[in-house]
């Protein structure tokens, strides 16, 4: 590398152009790429892209994945050969100091390098705010995060990493420079999905089903297997090192927790802001319950398509149009209707038609005779209408559709429900259908009308088809009775707080959908027929002598005593003569969750910190939920504390993968972080395949795209080199495309790191007691003042790139100095002056450890902690040690650096060339021009690292 560089110096020198060889250093190269990274694909607008559009790219890619060739650039990248796998085998009792006095091993190996730190760190309590005041740099200042709480259901993926680094980053950066730090953990108690995974245990370990149990034996065997799988997320965030809080940690079903659930409930009752109504809802007949509007995925159909539906053996079809007959009542003639869903004619009160349809001017406020029930349906106008689709004259079953529920209003139409919870059909569809699957009684009928002669024709039609985002079940309308939460004024306060300036959304590309998003938003169905969960504090009262035909009265409170006074009072008759029932209902998932930043510090008791860390600092979480939580947080945080709940949202993108496919278990395309972390062989990755419940079309994709993507297994990474590769993408903005051959190439440059503090320490040696007075009383060297020079440059970018939240220019900084200006011209300047010089250590070998290494421990908290243990003492010997952790240590500041020697471009590049003239003629080299050490180069110290790159 030296003496390439002197080469093209002298080449470029001699045909006037150092101009461009200057504009090719480290100082303008800040946003340089690792070593192996492949270029990402260009990625379109998918917000834009209807479902059909979706699946047909879908289908290319996995057409495209099946075509690629096999050995291609990507699958050289990721053939490594391991040559020493060396582990930690000093003995440490858990939870104590590492020995870092042990020989330095001659290469880089993630588990020797991560053994035994994050025990240490929790142990000396170094994440809680409390150790804030043994800080000698503490500052009198605050920041507050929460982790976006896992389903406790399920294990950590790339997703999860990718917040986890960005988040660690941030709280890790804002420790060392003086801030009395909180970040909370936690886990979500995850209703839905909680519950189906215990159910599908019972069924497959004790065939029983959950109906088959009391509410409490039930609720008894969730706790159980939470206790079992609970405390693997926790373990999994803190092999990413992730420097939270564990004494505070908080699960969303802990008694604290619940009690600022019930809290937040009663007092939106109180205000009018949940109220309870019949209306008709999003339904999942797998789940047997009711979902949220933005828990409905939509799936476009361009015709008549064939569908696997939770529950049939058979696939269903849609997509179709059926036009059949109703015969007109007291005269000759018909009004034929068209439907999608002709199993919902059972529920059929009216038909409408528009006023001004010259079709139908003859038998507006006629009648027609439903061909199974007997009934008379009234024909009613409405505008409604469009006269164009189907046959113009639209069935109205308001049970069943919600058009049609708005449109019975306006007509005073009775609704007659037809389909009930579990998806069959109702006692009052006859005993022909009653107890039929849905979708089974849809052909019944068809084929009924067929034998009337009323079934006119079927044809194909492009439609959109709801479907359950947590079942993957199709939706029924049905009409309910729920607990609704008024939404209008507290999303209208969200999107204020915005035009204000009060809340900032990073990047601001999701600013417009937030607004068009809380424009248009309906009030919340907040109430579940689930069983797992916050059980709903609103109790049934029944009074003495009371008419079973009586309106039911509803109260609710903290406590069943307090509904019950709350009762008493309304009725004015003795507590005691009341029976209360409660509401079986749980709350919706999402409205607990929208509590966290407030409920996680104590509220609603005044707590000491909810005091001092409330409203939290920054919320750092996927752009893919920000309706789902963000905003949610938002109006009841502002609603419930009077304050936003959160100053600041960070949103980043989707992780996908190398193909560009969103990671999703429905594609076994998802890459456990821990596979990463530690390496995993190609059998294990397609073993975790076939274990999912992928269709063989699928499963088949699935499997070739490993065995493309890791031919030979995911090597051991290390868990800094994926959080540096995972914060080195632009995490705002466009979806990331990560694959692990760019982790393995941070993997190499945690090596070059490696072997850098190496050397430096070979060079340190027995002159180590001689760095405070060399530093005083020698002038620095030209290469010692280009070095700095460098540094203070590197600074001012990570600062500059913290406080912009980009944390892709922090680290492209930091590869930049480390890779080129550290390793690649100052440490390959100075070898050779090492063995021509005597007189010690100058600043420059000195400052290749402290400084570069405290800007690493944000991201790389495990290397960067090993080799400061090991370098610290040497370069503050004499001198007391400071902070026992790098990650206590201040961070470097720019102002801090401002008063080193800064060399012009051309001054450097003049004296650098003077050197390798010197060099190359074999002369002896200027006093002071290096900064020198006595005693040989470390055997193999940076030239195993050049034939681990070359490899």
């Amino acid at each position: 590398m030296w003496r390439a560089n002197c080469a093209l110096c002298l080449r470029l020198l001699e045909r006037g152009r150092i101009r461009a060889w200057v504009s090719c250093q480290p100082r303008f190269c800040s946003n340089d790429a690792p070593e192996s990274s492949t270029p990402s694909p260009p990625k379109a607008n998918t917000s834009l892209r209807t479902k059909t559009e979706k699946q047909k790219r879908r289908q290319q890619k996995q057409t495209l994945i099946l075509a690629t060739p096999e050995n291609n650039a990507e699958d050289n990248d990721m053939r490594w050969s391991q040559k020493d796998k060396i582990q930690y085998s000093t003995s440490t009792i858990p939870g104590a100091k590492k020995n870092t006095s042990v020989p330095f091993p001659l290469s880089y190996s993630p588990e020797y390098v991560e053994a035994s730190w994050y025990q240490w760190w929790e142990k000396e309590g170094f994440f809680t705010p409390e150790y804030h005041d043994r800080v000698p740099h503490a500052q009198n200042r605050t920041f507050t995060m929460c982790v976006p709480p896992p389903n406790v259901t399920g294990s950590l993926h790339l997703g999860h990493a990718l917040t986890v680094a960005i988040e660690d980053a941030m709280v890790r950066w804002k420790r060392m420079q003086g801030y009395r730090v909180l970040w909370v953990p936690g886990c979500d108690h995850a209703g839905i999905a909680t519950q189906s995974v215990v159910e599908k245990r019972l069924l497959r370990d004790q065939r029983r089903r959950r109906q088959d149990l009391s509410r409490e034996e039930f609720l008894q065997e969730v706790w159980t297997w939470k206790s079992q799988k609970g405390d693997e997320i926790y373990q999994q965030l803190r092999r990413l090192g992730a420097s939270l809080d564990w004494s505070r940690a908080c699960f969303t079903m802990d008694q604290g927790f619940s009690e600022a659930v019930t809290e937040a409930f009663v007092r939106l009752c109180d205000s009018g802001l949940i109220y309870r109504s019949e209306a008709l809802v999003n339904w999942s007949c797998a789940l047997e319950s009711a979902i949220s509007d933005i828990e409905v995925d939509s799936q476009e159909l361009s015709g008549r398509t064939m569908l696997s539906v939770p529950g049939y053996e058979r696939k269903v079809e849609f997509g179709t149009m059926v036009t059949f007959a109703y015969p007109l009542e007291g005269q000759d003639g018909e009004v034929a209707v068209a439907t999608t869903r002709p199993e919902t004619m059972l529920g059929d009160v009216a038909i409408a038609v528009h006023p001004d349809d010259p079709r139908y001017q003859a038998v507006q406020g006629k009648h027609c005779r439903h061909p199974f029930g007997d009934r008379l349906i009234p024909i009613v106008t409405d505008t409604m209408v469009d006269m164009q689709l189907g046959t113009g004259a639209v069935k109205v079953t308001p049970a069943h559709d919600h058009v049609d529920f708005e449109l019975s209003r306006r007509h005073s139409l009775p609704c007659l429900t037809v389909i009930s919870g579990d998806g069959t059909m109702a006692p009052s569809c006859g005993q022909w259908l009653e107890g039929v699957k849905r979708f089974d009684a849809r052909e019944k009928v068809l084929d009924a009308l067929a034998e009337k002669k009323l079934l006119r024709n079927k044809k194909d039609h492009a439609m959109s088809l709801p479907k359950c985002s947590r079942s993957g079940d199709v939706i029924e309308p049905l009409l309910k009775k729920q607990w609704f939460l008024r939404c209008e004024d507290m999303a209208s306060r969200a999107i204020q707080a915005v035009e204000d300036g009060q809340l900032e959304i990073i990047p601001p590309l999701h600013i417009k959908t937030w607004k068009k998003w809380l424009s248009n938003t309906s009030d919340w169905c907040i109430s579940r027929q689930l069983w797992w969960g916050h059980r709903i504090p609103a109790y049934q009262v029944a009074l003495p002598g009371q008419s079973a035909n009586r309106e039911a009265l509803w109260v609710w409170g903290r406590s069943e005593q307090q509904a019950r006074e709350r009762a008493a009072a309304q009725c004015g008759v003795d507590p005691a003569s009341l029976t209360l029932t409660q509401d079986p209902d749980v709350l919706d998932t999402w409205f607990s969750s929208a509590l966290f930043p407030f409920a996680m510090l104590g509220w609603p008791q005044k707590t000491p910190d909810l005091q001092q860390f409330y409203p939290t600092s920054v919320l750092e979480t996927g752009s893919d939920i920000l309706f789902f939580w963000v905003a949610r947080m938002v109006m009841l945080g502002t609603e419930l504390t009077g304050q936003l709940p959160f100053k600041q949202v960070l949103l980043h993108s989707l992780v996908r993968d190398r193909h560009g496919r969103k990671m999703s278990k429905s594609l076994g395309n998802v890459v456990d972080p821990l596979d990463v972390i530690a390496g995993a062989s190609l059998e294990r990755l397609q073993e975790k395949v076939r274990g999912g419940n992928l269709d063989p079309g699928e499963l088949t994709v699935a499997m070739e795209a490993q065995r493309r993507d890791f031919p030979g297994g995911i090597p051991e990474c290390g868990t800094d080199a994926l959080r540096f590769a995972l914060c080195s993408h632009r995490a705002q903005g466009e979806d990331i495309s990560l694959s692990v051959s760019q982790v393995l190439s941070y993997r190499r440059f945690c090596n070059k790191i490696w072997q850098t503090v190496r050397f430096t320490l070979g060079v340190l040696g027995d002159g180590a007691h001689q760095l405070d007075t060399l530093a005083e009383t020698r002038p620095l060297s030209s290469m010692d003042r280009w070095v700095c020079s460098r540094l203070h440059s590197t600074v001012l970018q990570c600062e500059r790139g913290f406080e912009a939240r980009e944390l892709s220019a922090v680290t492209a900084a930091i590869h930049s100095f480390w890779v080129h200006s550290l390793c690649d011209v100052y440490m390959e300047c100075i070898k050779p002056l090492l063995t021509q010089q005597d007189g010690g250590v100058g600043p420059g070998e000195a400052l290749a450890g402290d400084v570069p290494l405290a800007l690493l421990a944000p991201f790389m908290p495990y290397l960067s902690e090993e080799l400061w243990q090991r370098l610290h003492p040497l370069l503050t010997r004499g001198a007391g040690g400071g902070s026992s952790s790098l990650c206590l240590q201040p961070f470097p500041r720019s102002s801090d650096l401002v008063g080193t020697c800064h060399l012009s471009v051309k001054e450097t590049m003049l004296q650098l060339h003077a050197i390798f003239m010197r060099h190359l003629r074999g002369e002896p080299l200027p006093a002071g021009t290096g900064s020198g050490a006595s005693g040989p180069l470390p055997p193999g110290a940076v030239r195993d690292d050049e034939r681990e790159a070359r490899q």
